[in-house]
């Protein structure tokens, strides 16, 4: 249950898409100038060194940050993403790759909230470490599915919810789905981020249609694939579900995913950008 460290995984596609569509959500969410509550049900370690052990056993990073390094875009919000990264990292040289609670504390003003997850005691202990020196954020070493039920309606009566956890538990998927039909009954104006990986398709159809069928409202989807489905073991896509998204989000990525997919993957690579359920 405790197995999964995101350490080997730093960097890759699924980050790269997690992070840009984390980062334009949070931008236009801290333009208002009124507090915010962040929560990050499953934050993992949130800062990651790319010549570590970990990284370098799978090096998955080469595959995603690493070929955008140097990329210039003719869209913006790829561009201040990859100016994002780069932030983080003291040369030109690309060394350190930040987990989203380290993105999140780059949005995130003296008077937001950050609220951070995290239940493998390695991680959580590098957790507390990466985000130490801010009295808003709160690290707790506790299930983020309940923590996050337990912090709606959020005193600020804004929030922006990020929910990836690992999903070696099968039950994830439709933990997943409930605890967000849970935290919507609670505060349905909230902005909710789901990443998912795509390693058994008919597992991510159930999903959809169990958001699909829950009654709420203004849902898209936003998938990269860097290769074809298989039945062969391994994550072939990704993605990142979004409810109450804010407005300009599916015009930005409409733009965006193309050039990712022509970036990050394979021939047989695909994109989905849709709105799963209308405003």
């Amino acid at each position: 249950m405790l197995s999964y460290r995101h350490s080997f995984h730093a960097g890759n596609p699924a980050d790269v898409l997690k992070h840009l569509v984390l980062a334009q959500v949070l931008g236009y969410q801290t333009i208002k100038d009124k507090p915010l509550d962040y929560i990050d049900t499953h934050s993992g370690a949130g800062f990651f060194e790319l010549a570590a052990a970990d990284s370098q056993k799978t090096q998955e990073y080469q595959d995603g940050i690493e070929k955008l390094w140097q990329h210039k875009s003719e869209h913006a919000a790829l561009n201040e993403y990859i100016a994002l990264i780069k932030s983080f990292n003291e040369t030109d040289e690309l060394a350190f790759y930040p987990g989203s609670p380290k993105i999140a504390e780059h949005f995130l003003r003296r008077y937001d909230k950050g609220w951070f997850f995290e239940l493998h005691p390695r991680d959580l202990l590098l957790l507390e470490e990466n985000m130490q020196g801010k009295r808003s954020i709160r690290v707790r070493g506790e299930n983020g599915f309940t923590g996050l039920v337990g912090l709606l309606p959020p005193a600020s009566r804004r929030a922006c919810v990020l929910i990836d956890p690992p999903y070696e538990i099968k039950d994830d998927y439709e933990t997943v789905v409930t605890t967000l039909i849970k935290a919507y009954q609670r505060f349905s104006t909230g902005t909710y981020m789901i990443w998912y990986p795509v390693v058994d398709r008919e597992r991510i159809d159930n999903m959809e249609q169990g958001l699909i069928d829950s009654g709420m409202r203004n849902i898209q989807l936003f998938e990269l694939g860097t290769e074809d489905d298989t039945d062969v073991h391994g994550m072939t896509a990704s993605g990142m579900i979004v409810i109450n998204p804010p407005w300009k989000l599916k015009q930005t990525m409409d733009a965006v995913l193309p050039e990712l997919m022509t970036l990050l993957s394979k021939p047989s690579g695909f994109y989905r950008s849709e709105q799963l359920v209308n405003e």
